[in-house]
């Protein structure tokens, strides 16, 4: 329920209140429904009762009893408290949301959202060339079939590699014998399991002047049946390249969450009243609040799109589906916090929930291909 709806809730009980004769006053045109003040409680509240009080020739305590068994019996309302001289607060009932759900789950899990056990029990022997684009390839394969339950090596013909992972990156080491994958500490030597060719079309030269970031990125975004291109476009800090927009769109996500915490409030997931708790907000404002909904696909399918790197061995479509949720994200963050005369809100702190949702699955992909998320860019 939305204040608008609650306020058209709160007239029409006063209206049968007056049909039933209950109270002899004029019906007021509006009811101002706002935030509970000191000593309020739930998640919204009206003083119509002490606005009303007057007119009745009732205490506004009186008027509020008179008018909560009403409210109570609407749809969308869980519960009414009358508090101080007689302000109606109110609980309202839980509606299903599945963005407001989906954000729950995304803030429970962390980054670890997606994670799954499609490959439980599954071993991969990753079978790969002596190659720059092929190793980055197989280490980040690696990290994403651990994701989701099963153990990954990477073996070379007539040698061996032993895949090291430090403070989420990785360092390649050659050897003559069988490949062995350290992960976070743990040692898990492979015998026997699914061999699997990765040959991808190599690199035209060097990638590591671009940087590591850089570097991974040109590497696994592409298809890998595509020549990757080793170009200085990758360092480039504009909206046409991609890597930046998802690195930007974190780092924003995390401004915004210090911006919060400067004003005094935090997230928390709830009803984003996109366009009816703002009343004086600027069209622009407003139809960045309305890009909510468009964030729930791709954060939704996150875990598919993770079992899907995962099953054919393919981080391409993590690095690109990574781009969707940074496009989708970037246009909503205009609204998360409050500007102007605004007053933090059940709404800006909904809004930055989800924001840190979208920022939590940035965080959680580019681990995954071994990419930092920045905190500032």
């Amino acid at each position: 329920m939305t204040p608008v709806e609650l306020s058209r809730t709160v007239l029409h009980a006063v209206r049968c209140a007056v049909d039933e004769g209950q109270l002899s006053v004029a019906v007021p045109e509006r009811v101002v429904v706002g935030e509970p003040g000191a000593g309020g409680c739930g998640e919204y509240a009206t003083n119509v009762a002490l606005q009303l009080a007057r007119a009745a020739g009732k205490p506004p305590r009186a008027v509020a009893e008179i008018l909560r068994p009403r409210l109570i019996a609407a749809d969308g309302i869980e519960d009414v408290v009358v508090t101080g001289p007689g302000f109606l607060n109110f609980r309202l009932g839980r509606e299903a949301d599945p963005l407001q759900d989906l954000v729950r789950e995304i803030r429970g899990q962390g980054r670890r959202y997606g994670h799954g056990d499609a490959l439980a029990g599954q071993v991969l022997a990753l079978r790969v060339p002596y190659e720059v684009r092929a190793e980055v390839v197989a280490d980040a394969v690696v990290r994403i079939v651990a994701s989701q339950g099963g153990r990954a090596t990477v073996e070379h013909r007539g040698g061996r590699a032993t895949v090291q992972h430090q403070d989420g990156r990785a360092t390649v080491e050659h050897r003559g014998g069988r490949a062995t994958a350290r992960r976070h500490g743990g040692r898990a030597a492979v015998e026997h399991g699914e061999l699997v060719d990765l040959r991808p079309v190599p690199a035209p030269e060097d990638p590591a002047p671009l940087g590591p970031d850089a570097a991974r990125w040109a590497l696994l975004h592409p298809a890998p049946h595509d020549r990757p291109r080793i170009t200085a476009d990758h360092l480039v800090q504009r909206e046409g390249n991609p890597l930046f927009r998802v690195r930007y769109a974190h780092a924003r996500v995390r401004s915004l969450g210090r911006g919060a915490a400067r004003l005094g409030f935090a997230a928390e997931p709830g009803p984003l009243n996109t366009a009816e708790a703002d009343t004086a907000v600027t069209p622009a404002r407003r139809a960045s609040a309305l890009q909510a909904p468009a964030l729930h696909t791709p954060l939704s399918d996150y875990p598919r799109i993770l079992t899907a790197a995962a099953t054919h061995r393919a981080p391409d479509r993590l690095a690109r589906h990574l781009v969707t949720v940074a496009d989708a994200v970037l246009p909503f963050l205009t609204c998360v916090l409050p500007i102007g005369e605004e007053k933090p809100s059940a709404a800006h702190r909904a809004r930055l929930a989800l924001a840190e949702a979208a920022g939590t699955v940035l965080a959680g992909g580019l681990s995954l291909l071994g990419i930092d998320a920045p905190e500032h860019l």
